[in-house]
């Protein structure tokens, strides 16, 4: 089996929490040219009124410039990490039981499958949880390459 992650280095902007209040700021990126992999928004759990848009990635000089006029800035947390690999039935619980054995307390976890692929994005409290998390992985995609026989395509996890 084939897995990948690595960390997403995020921006991080408040948004106002009403019709248009995410869309502002998506359109100053994309007239920029960004062509965004990675969109997370909530409501402010203490701030009413008030969103928290997450983006990424951002890079060369014209996508910082519109993320700094739209009020985006890079943050050290959330740790972000995107996994992507082949899928296989009972995956996701595989792997979330492996970090739980390991430990690993996961603050957020999204995961889709496409086409025999799935691809998601992991928040853990610490860095150092992250880079245990992909060792982990690595080590179940190793083993499970040995172990487990090509399946069906489709949605398994």
């Amino acid at each position: 089996m084939s897995f990948k992650m690595q960390r997403v280095h995020v921006y991080h902007a408040e948004v106002e929490d009403k019709p248009g209040g995410i869309a502002a700021k998506l359109k100053m990126l994309a007239e920029a040219g960004a062509h965004l992999e990675y969109v997370y928004s909530q409501r402010s759990a203490t701030k009413p009124g008030i969103g928290e848009l997450y983006v990424a990635p951002l890079t060369g000089t014209n996508e910082l410039k519109a993320a700094k006029a739209a009020g985006l800035h890079e943050v050290p947390e959330p740790f972000v990490f995107r996994v992507e690999g082949d899928d296989r039935a009972g995956l996701s619980g595989k792997l979330t039981q492996a970090w739980e054995m390991a430990g690993i307390n996961l603050h957020g976890l999204v995961m889709s499958v496409l086409h025999g692929r799935f691809i998601g994005y992991v928040t853990f409290d610490t860095a150092a949880d992250g880079n245990r998390a992909a060792t982990i992985l690595a080590e179940l995609g190793t083993s499970e390459a040995h172990a487990t026989p090509p399946g069906r395509n489709g949605a398994k996890m």
